[in-house]
């Protein structure tokens, strides 16, 4: 993934952002990496390198639930649920990031 931000704000949002978008309805990767670019004008620019291996760590941790599903051309895609766990986490997640990016924005702010 080639990023013009430090990598490590994307570590620590990550998982935010994927159980947002999987919060919204189940998905599969695909579409999260095309609404991930899409929603951020272009900022996120997700790899499928970068993005399984965080649905995989998101799925063995019980917060999402990923169910194999076959297309009416009979290709199967793995869609993601969020979980009851994963809803909660992501709550809680969502509380923790707006407290920060407040706190960010009143340093920041002219004076």
């Amino acid at each position: 993934m080639e990023i013009p931000y430090g990598r490590e704000l994307l570590k620590g949002s990550t998982d935010s952002l994927l159980l947002y978008l999987i919060s919204e309805g189940p998905t599969y990767g695909y579409r999260i990496i095309k609404e991930l670019e899409k929603r951020s004008n272009g900022y996120f620019c997700f790899r499928e390198g970068t993005l399984y291996p965080a649905l995989h760590r998101l799925e063995k941790a019980g917060l999402i639930e990923g169910t194999w599903e076959r297309l009416p051309n009979g290709q199967e895609r793995r869609y993601y649920h969020i979980t009851e766990q994963g809803s909660k986490i992501l709550a809680e997640k969502l509380v923790e990031w707006r407290g920060f990016s407040t706190a960010i924005n009143l340093v920041i702010q002219p004076m």
